[in-house]
């Protein structure tokens, strides 16, 4: 299936990147070979690509060119020139020259979508913040031991370290770590790091069933700490 996108990413030393595309939900991974451009592919070129789905890896564009290459041969066929502004606005009738100086002009779809990533961010660094603030309180007040402190700071690395593993493994088509324990890992503690390798490494953060899941960790590690800072007992 064809589409149409822009190149996000380019690795030259690697020779590989990554397309992104309004009609796929990840990025979509090309090599250097699939390129059938003249020059060298570049970060925000707009392509066309065949885009394919092999062994559950991901997307993968295959027969990628620039958007300009692939118009020219259809630029090349000869076809009667287009009426010019003046001719077709004449050849309206009067009724609908009217109606469309009165159609209303549609809002732009891109500035909508910004505040709910923002209340996202807001939200998961307020968040951030009471559970460090829970955590030292719990500390403080001898309901928690002190390794705590040195632990949620340990899982965090952890996480963001496999976070890039699994990332590395996805580009190389290699095998990959199970979304199961990515989960386990923020379940434990690991979710700050977690949050920002997606965001830094722009892995797992637009797979909207990962992200519920996700999200959920979250909610219950933080009832966990709360509980425990807390001193309640069940």
């Amino acid at each position: 299936m064809q589409k149409q996108g822009t190149i996000t990413r380019w690795d030259a030393t690697r020779a590989f990147g990554f397309i992104r595309s309004p009609d796929t939900t990840a990025d979509v991974f090309f090599h250097v070979r699939d390129y059938r451009g003249a020059g060298a592919p570049r970060e925000g070129l707009a392509v066309v690509y065949e885009e394919i789905h092999v062994g559950g890896k991901g997307p993968r564009a295959m027969a990628v060119q620039p958007v300009a290459r692939a118009a020219a041969p259809e630029q090349s066929r000869p076809a009667t020139a287009p009426p010019t502004r003046r001719a077709s606005a004449a050849a309206k009738p009067p009724a609908d020259r009217a109606q469309g100086l009165r159609r209303p002009r549609r809002p732009s779809s891109s500035s909508s979508s910004e505040p709910p990533a923002a209340a996202g961010a807001a939200l998961i660094h307020l968040l951030m913040l009471g559970w460090a603030a829970l955590l030292a309180w719990g500390v403080y007040g001898g309901r928690l031991p002190l390794w705590v402190l040195g632990a949620a700071a340990g899982v965090n690395l952890l996480t963001v370290l496999v976070y890039a593993i699994d990332k590395n493994a996805a580009q190389a088509g290699q095998r990959r770590t199970r979304e199961s324990h990515l989960h386990l890992l923020s379940l434990a503690g690991g979710w700050p790091g977690a949050w920002f390798a997606q965001q830094w490494l722009r892995h797992k953060s637009r797979k909207q069933p990962f992200r519920a899941v996700y999200w959920a960790t979250v909610g219950l590690h933080c009832a966990a700490v709360a509980a425990g800072a807390g001193g309640w007992r069940v």
